[in-house]
């Protein structure tokens, strides 16, 4: 059974769980369609990671497709699938599991639910020198900064380091589609599953909330993978030198500088989305970025670009109301007229993006159509969640850049009330604050950023007032908006200051305009309140 380890309490021995495994450590043992033997070990954990700086061998297969025995410790549960799947896919196959998180049980409680009932020791509230130095593999959360000194500590021991997703690509047997971008990734990857669901086993995953790896030995090499794949996961898949068969990206704007450093290191980690493809491989690129524009050079496969600016002479395109394919020699257009629901501009290329991607896979114009037509924007990505009498409540909580929170005010022709602000990721405000002068009404700003731009704004934008918590932004917001309007939450920002994520933030959101008597709209509604060419318009 699971259980939070109290503070005399230890795990297995890992020598002892060297001593159980030790017969099987140097034989090859297939996993289901991925690299066997050694080789699976080294893909998972990547090269230098195999041998200890003591020069001490690691277990070899074992350890992926039958790893029985072995003392396994999970650094990083967290809240989105990561850390639940490489606990869980241990946990089930016998290996002795210790999950280790620095945040106490009350802040993982959904996580620690999803894995009630397997054989797992938690120490939660901080990390134990012995879950780093005495394990025989270390799955960290692409979250831990890579200068964790209990990552050094690990490598100083000679224990192999990996993570949730490395583990997946190198299982994985069906052929893999990744997205990535600064925003966008989320609604393109899930739209992208839907299109190809309509004509082939589809499975969904990755930074999108949901770990793959407890199902990956029931995945058939017919089957399509799509995993949306963020700087952080990608910074880690330079281990193991893999880049999916296909890759998409939506665009690149200055995001996790406070992690990468630099814009050149977090562009340098996107990359890897597709610097290791082979020649079979295709990158469905963004013409219209003028970063993501240039990678075609990155990729030794196909580039193949789309656009909602201009026609293209080999790419994706739209012509009015159509989508306009020109792939491979054959051109064929999609009638997008009265089916988008999405909002906004940006959405429209994330339309372009999945479907470019759809049809490079097989999948048949009508099913594209209709995963369009059926789709409904994600969770706290522009969803209009209700009215306050004449006011229109819009949940964009996902938009955690400036480039994002500026798309959504775009996506309204109407007055917006914003409300922005929220842990400072070291970006440069200024679009955001671009955005907020040419295009809200009023904003209310929060957060460790808010007294920044507040002065930033002084004098030179919309009237502007600050909120102690989002109750208080909310019931500001409301006040300052006039019938008509749009009260927006598109923060342009992390949530990490004040919430657990940008789900928590959104939720808060929802409630605090239930507390003034939020009304839900009718499905058929919301598609009036769109612009920009899209909900609608087309």
């Amino acid at each position: 059974m699971s259980r939070i380890a109290d503070r005399g309490e230890r795990r297995r021995p890992a020598a002892q769980s060297r001593r159980a495994g030790k017969a099987r450590r140097d034989i090859g043992i297939g996993s289901k369609g991925g690299a066997n033997g050694s080789d699976a070990w080294m893909e998972a954990t990547g090269k230098i990671a195999h041998r200890g700086p003591r020069g001490r061998p690691r277990p070899a297969s074992a350890v992926l497709a039958r790893p029985e025995g072995l003392a396994v410790t999970v650094m990083g549960l967290g809240l989105f699938g990561g850390g639940v799947g490489a606990a869980s896919y241990f946990a089930r196959r016998g290996a002795h599991v210790t999950v280790t998180d620095l945040k106490q049980a009350e802040a993982l409680a959904p996580s620690l639910e999803a894995l009630e009932g397997l054989d797992i020791t938690f120490h939660l509230g901080g990390h134990r020198p012995a879950d780093f130095t005495e394990a025989d593999l270390v799955v960290v959360s692409p979250a831990v900064p890579k200068t964790s000194p209990y990552l050094a500590m690990a490598a100083e021991a000679g224990v192999p380091v990996t993570s949730e997703m490395n583990l997946f690509v190198a299982l994985c047997p069906a052929p893999l589609v990744g997205v990535t971008g600064s925003s966008g990734k989320s609604t393109t990857t899930a739209l992208l599953g839907e299109m190809l669901a309509r004509f082939r086993p589809t499975r969904v995953g990755g930074n999108i909330g949901k770990s793959l790896l407890d199902e990956v030995h029931e995945i058939g090499p017919d089957e399509t993978v799509v995993l949306e794949l963020s700087s952080f996961q990608l910074e880690d898949l330079a281990a193991i030198e893999r880049s999916p068969h296909v890759a998409v990206v939506t665009c690149i704007s200055p995001n996790h500088l406070d992690r990468h450093g630099t814009m050149a290191a977090y562009v340098a980690a996107k990359k890897n989305i597709l610097r290791f493809q082979g020649r079979e491989d295709v990158a469905i690129l963004n013409a219209d970025d003028a970063e993501v524009r240039t990678w075609d050079a990155q990729t030794r496969g196909r580039a193949v670009f789309y656009s909602v600016k201009e026609a293209l002479d080999d790419g994706a395109f739209l012509k009015g109301t159509e989508l306009v394919l020109r792939l491979g020699g054959t051109e064929e257009r999609v009638d997008l007229a009265g089916r988008v629901r999405l909002r906004g501009r940006h959405n429209l290329a994330n339309v372009l993006a999945a479907a470019t991607a759809a049809r490079w896979l097989g999948a048949p114009l009508e099913a594209i159509a209709s995963a369009v037509e059926a789709f409904r924007p994600l969770a706290h990505r522009l969803q209009v969640i209700g009215r306050v009498g004449d006011v229109l409540f819009v949940d964009d909580s996902k938009a955690t850049t400036p480039e994002s929170a500026r798309a959504g005010m775009e996506a309204f022709d109407r007055g917006v009330v914003l409300i922005a602000g929220g842990y400072d990721k070291h970006v440069d405000p200024e679009v955001l604050l671009k955005a907020i002068r040419t295009g809200t009404r009023a904003v209310v700003l929060m957060g460790a950023t808010a007294e920044a731009l507040a002065r930033a704004l002084e004098g030179n934008g919309p009237p502007v007032e600050r909120a102690k918590d989002m109750d208080d932004a909310v019931r500001r917001a409301a006040r300052l908006a006039k019938a008509g309007d749009v009260v927006l939450l598109s923060p342009g920002h992390a949530s990490w200051d004040m919430f657990e994520n940008y789900e928590h933030r959104g939720d808060a959101f929802r409630r605090a305009a239930e507390a003034l008597g939020l009304e839900a709209m009718a499905a058929e509604n919301e598609r009036e309140v769109g612009s920009s060419g899209l909900a609608g318009t087309i």
